[in-house]
């Protein structure tokens, strides 16, 4: 028997990115507000000197422990999907305080106008039999213009250092930080991509290039290219994350509570209305029933959805019928093909790339889904290509030409040999959703508590390996250009599917936004068309993912949910936005 705690104004599930600027805007304006987060507490201080390689690259400290809780994945509808376990292949959802956003790289992008109403304008462009029968593409219901402001806000919050991209529309105003510093790598990539016609510019990053103070007066220090940003905290406070801006911020209202060790099972609901949620707290194995007024469920991609379907709250989707909308449009940068990277090798140049940081690089988005002409290709969307300097580790990053023996005289030759005489090129694309890619309860496998896992049911496309393909020949220019005597491009074949390997940190959809209750789940002010007091905020609102980076646009649309949320209070409830079905009844 669960037991009932006091009401307050606002319940958060999750103290990541979504949570935290939930919990940071809300109790600016006074609300009682309680954020649960599953695992433990975390400061910058337990960070300090974590630089082992051994404990958070390969055992993967901060990750969630897959031996809890996990899910299922399958190809097909009729296939017994079976549980990912292996924590080599690990998709890096975060736990702990701060979430996913303490161990991020800090990359950061904004999506493209064109990606918040994708379907009307590739009909606009092409017509529609240039969509795929069973591609599932949509618009968004808000346009790039709408979300700008909302982008600046979060830039402003995590000091964003950085330059504009030439290719993209002019932004309100600069990033508050000049860009990272260049490096041998990111000169050479833009010199040689710049004598090709391209676009090249230094990436954006949430890893700060000068001491900065935010607009809430929390001090993000300047990175010191210490090369462990990505699966690692940073314990010199220079990297964004959540727990030294907007948890710090919400810190200082004696109106929050943060809650650790705290595993939601349910949102609780009667009558169309969230009345709160039940909780586990992990260390004593006591139920807790916390009321609220409005319910904030801000976890990752698989937590939100799963929730919501744990819950009854929500239609589920129906891939056979095409009804429904909780678990529908997954999408991920998957590892095992989105992130594949074309390597060169040379012979006679050496880069020192041991130093870095999650975010120090150089981009060009040349090839992104607003500059290509797609009639002669067979493919949809685009991509982004961009050459990195995070920091190489011994243990992780041990990369010699193809041919190579992985053992022996000669690996240690060549391994040893090449440290210094290797460069990437990373492509990254869209990956836009799929009929009978979507998300579901398992009806064999439960998690400690005795619930059903999450079930991923999900396959490439030959979409998904054409723009692969296409961007890895690209990749394979730009270094023969710059100078690589031997280049690896990594073989994708008809039979390269997606597995236990393909989960990766950008994983979207499952609760997606729209401005149909028939075909989305939210609006866009992630209010739940079903419930309007209850509002879904993080990537599992986007109905597909674009070529960059995810967290800048979770930022910008929490920040838009959060003003819906305090609107919704402060107007005693209802819908924030009509619904597309009603407007075209009158």
């Amino acid at each position: 028997m669960a037991e009932k705690l006091d009401r307050v104004d606002v319940v958060i599930v999750g103290s990541g990115w979504a949570g935290g600027i939930a919990a940071a805007e809300l109790s600016k304006k006074g609300y009682d507000v309680v954020c649960l987060e599953r695992g433990k507490d975390h400061s910058t201080e337990d960070f300090i000197g974590a630089k082992d390689e051994l404990k958070y690259s390969r055992r993967i400290e901060m990750f969630q422990d897959l031996s809890k809780e996990t899910l299922t994945i399958r190809n097909e509808m009729d296939e017994v999907a079976t549980p990912h376990r292996s924590n080599e292949t690990n998709p890096i959802n975060g736990t702990d305080t701060g979430g996913s956003g303490v161990h991020w790289n800090g990359q950061i992008y904004r999506w493209l106008p064109t990606d918040f109403e994708i379907r009307s304008k590739t009909i606009e462009k092409y017509g529609e039999d240039m969509i795929p029968e069973e591609m599932i593409m949509q618009d968004w219901g808000i346009t790039y213009d709408e979300i700008e402001p909302y982008y600046d806000k979060f830039e402003e919050t995590i000091g964003v250092s950085g330059e504009q991209d030439p290719l993209r529309p002019e932004m309100s105003r600069p990033f508050p930080n000049p860009p990272l510093k260049e490096t041998a790598t990111t000169r050479l990539f833009k010199k040689t991509t710049k004598e090709m016609g391209y676009h090249p510019y230094h990436m954006a990053s949430a890893n700060v290039s000068e001491q900065y103070e935010n607009p809430d007066g929390e001090t993000i220090n300047a990175c010191v290219y210490c090369a462990f940003c990505e699966q690692y905290g940073c314990d010199f406070g220079a990297k964004a994350d959540p727990i030294v801006t907007v948890l710090a911020t919400a810190r200082r209202h004696d109106n929050f509570e943060l809650r650790n060790n705290s595993y939601v099972v349910r949102i609780l609901h009667e009558n169309s209305r969230a009345t709160g949620v039940r909780y586990v707290d992990t260390q004593t194995g006591l139920e807790y029933d916390q009321p609220a007024d409005l319910v904030v469920v801000g976890g990752f991609t698989f937590t939100n959805t799963r929730l919501l379907l744990l819950s009854e709250i929500g239609k589920p989707y129906d891939p056979v019928a095409n009804t429904g909308v909780i678990g529908k449009n997954i999408t991920t940068h998957s590892p095992n093909l989105t992130h594949l990277r074309v390597r060169g090798f040379f012979d006679n140049k050496k880069f020192n790339r041991y130093a870095g940081s999650g975010a120090l690089g150089a981009t060009m988005d040349d090839f992104n889904l607003e500059q290509l002409d797609h009639t002669e290709l067979d493919f949809l969307h685009g991509f982004l290509i961009r050459s990195t300097q995070l920091g190489t580790r011994p243990i992780t990053h041990n990369h010699v030409p193809e041919g190579t023996p992985t053992w022996g005289q000669e690996f240690k030759d060549k391994s040893l040999f090449y440290t210094h005489r290797n460069l990437d090129i990373q492509q990254q694309n869209g990956v836009l959703p799929w009929r009978y890619n979507y998300m579901d309860l398992d009806p064999t496998y439960k998690d400690a508590f005795g619930d059903p896992l999450l079930r991923v049911t999900s396959k490439f496309h030959d979409q998904d390996r054409n723009i692969v393909r296409y961007a890895h020949q690209r990749g394979k220019d730009i270094l023969e250009k710059m100078g690589a005597d031997h280049i690896t491009v990594p073989e994708i074949t008809d039979e390269t599917e997606f597995d236990h390997t393909s989960l990766g940190d950008h994983t979207a959809g499952g609760v997606i936004m729209g401005d149909n209750p028939e075909t989305s789940a939210v609006n866009n002010y992630s209010q739940m068309w079903d419930m309007e007091n209850l509002f879904v905020v993080g990537a599992s609102a986007f109905p597909h993912n674009s070529s960059s980076n995810p967290t800048n646009t979770v930022g910008a649309l929490t920040y838009r949910a959060t003003e819906g949320m305090i609107e919704y209070l402060e107007n005693d409830g209802g819908l924030l936005i009509e619904p597309e079905t009603e407007r075209s009844k009158s």
